[in-house]
């Protein structure tokens, strides 16, 4: 080869590099991230998702994309925003707190791995095959906030109980998720001996009026769906708790930072570093079908001594000795 058409050669290889840099950053994975409500109700919860994506050593902007999809609360937009992830041909589709987005990511392809964190029981709803082995593109954290209902509601009569009846606040929109509860808390009721009253709210505009009606059908107490405490700040319905003096039990324990009564059930936070570590790891080449679901082995207990005597209940001795965590 003449020198010169060497040189010109070398110089077209060398100009190529840039291009083929370019094309491997291109071709970074891109995750779908699809949640029912909005950055700023998640905000806290996202930096644990992306802890645990680090974990796995991915960091966004580096070697991962993320799309984020939010449904602004509307359970109806999510099947749309599904098959949009789907149509964008994202490497891995994580659907967090929502047991409806599952069942339409689900709905939207058989191909795409999902990671979903839901709260129905996923064999029940046909999310997966199985726990130990989900089988298809499925895989995830199953919070159990069906199945524990029961328990709440037993948590709350510890503090009222003299109550004949206890208020159930749900979200109807999210209709599998909320059925599941009721069916599992109404068990629980009657097991008790309790008349369950169930009030709606599927958007924040509803709370007064949902509270008025608690008030109104002389509630002793309030079982707080998670599904509904996803739609707003957790102060939202605190306030309206405290207002109208409402003793209530909350899922989830974002509640008692700002004044909550109790709350009982899975560490949210874990449960989103979790669903990072899964998105991982199946960015990495693991399968959803060999990733078992995740269920949580260990429930916390939240007492706020000082809401309860506001509320001019006694928290018994016991009580307090059995919760995770005491706020005076």
């Amino acid at each position: 080869m003449k020198r010169r058409a060497f040189i010109t050669l070398l110089g077209g290889t060398a100009a190529a590099w840039p291009l083929a840099a370019r094309g491997q950053q291109a071709a970074m994975p891109v995750v779908g991230f699809l949640h029912l409500t909005s950055l700023e109700l998640t905000r806290d919860l996202l930096a644990a998702f992306h802890r645990g994506l680090g974990d796995t050593g991915y960091i966004e902007g580096r070697n991962v994309a993320i799309e984020y999809r939010w449904a602004q609360g509307q359970n109806d937009r999510l099947p749309t925003l599904a098959a949009e992830l789907v149509r964008r041909q994202v490497s891995v589709i994580v659907i967090l707190e929502s047991t409806h987005g599952a069942l339409s990511a689900k709905a939207a392809t058989q191909t795409i791995p999902i990671v979903c964190m839901q709260a129905a029981d996923p064999v029940q709803i046909d999310l997966v095959a199985s726990l130990n082995r989900p089988g298809g593109n499925i895989t995830g954290i199953n919070l159990m906030l069906a199945e524990t209902v029961g328990k709440r509601l037993e948590r709350l009569l510890e503090l009222v109980p003299a109550a004949t009846s206890i208020a159930y606040l749900r979200n109807p929109t999210a209709a599998v998720f909320s059925e599941n509860e009721r069916r599992e808390l109404q068990a629980a009721a009657r097991e008790r001996g309790i008349r369950l009253l169930v009030v709606n709210a599927s958007r924040p505009s509803e709370f007064e009026t949902a509270f008025a009606d608690v008030v109104q059908q002389r509630a002793d107490g309030l079982v707080v769906s998670s599904a509904v405490s996803l739609l707003t700040d957790p102060d939202q319905i605190v306030a309206l708790a405290a207002r109208h003096a409402v003793p209530a039990i909350y899922a989830l324990r974002q509640s008692m930072a700002v004044g909550g009564l109790m709350s009982y059930g899975t560490n949210y936070f874990s449960a989103w570093r979790q669903a990072g570590v899964y998105t991982g790891r199946i960015l990495k080449g693991e399968k959803p079908a060999d990733l078992p679901v995740m269920q949580p082995t260990k429930f916390e207990l939240l007492i706020n001594l000082k809401t309860a005597k506001a509320l001019g209940l006694t928290v018994p001795l016991t009580v307090q000795v059995a919760a995770d965590e005491v706020i005076e």
